[in-house]
């Protein structure tokens, strides 16, 4: 038997105030993609916003379903409608954050197993890193420099591929 550590590294930033400018309109954007969640079971908002190598911004919110589980999440909407819409677009990064009026959040809130499923297939089709940031309003910012390092075991098959 060996016993192997796994490390990762990300920034941690008080506030957006201390990202540098594209970083911090990503998750301005992020913030203005929670208006268009549509959440009355849970009323927890969760906006994204993505950047495209072109520049182009790209916005997704959560979008719930009185029939559980059949809503999907803000990273996902998004993603699927890059993929849907552009599929050779390559992403350089994704901002995310949430909200709610039922309790304060002091935290970032970080993607959910299947979105991070996702955000690594995306990450793996391009063959270039996704950098994530996740964004507490009026708080701490954490940002990753790969979707690897929030998922390093993710599902991989290389033989579905053929």
């Amino acid at each position: 038997m060996k016993l192997l550590n796994l490390n990762i590294s990300f920034e941690q930033y008080a506030g957006i105030d201390e990202l540098a400018e594209n970083d911090r309109l990503l998750c301005e954007n992020a913030e203005q993609a929670l208006a268009t969640s549509y959440s009355p079971y849970s009323k927890f908002k969760v906006g994204t916003a993505i950047r495209l190598a072109t520049g182009q911004i790209v916005l997704g919110s959560n979008q719930e379903n009185l029939a559980y589980p059949s809503g999907l999440c803000a990273e996902r909407v998004a993603l699927f409608t890059i993929g849907a819409n552009q599929p050779d677009a390559v992403i350089e990064s994704m901002a995310i954050t949430a909200h709610t009026d039922t309790f304060e959040i002091t935290k970032p809130v970080t993607s959910c197993g299947g979105c991070l499923q996702v955000m690594a297939e995306f990450e793996r089709k391009q063959k270039t890193p996704i950098a994530v940031i996740f964004y507490c309003l009026n708080g701490e910012v954490l940002k990753v420099p790969s979707v690897k390092s929030l998922l390093p075991f993710s599902f991989v098959e290389d033989r579905l591929e053929r």
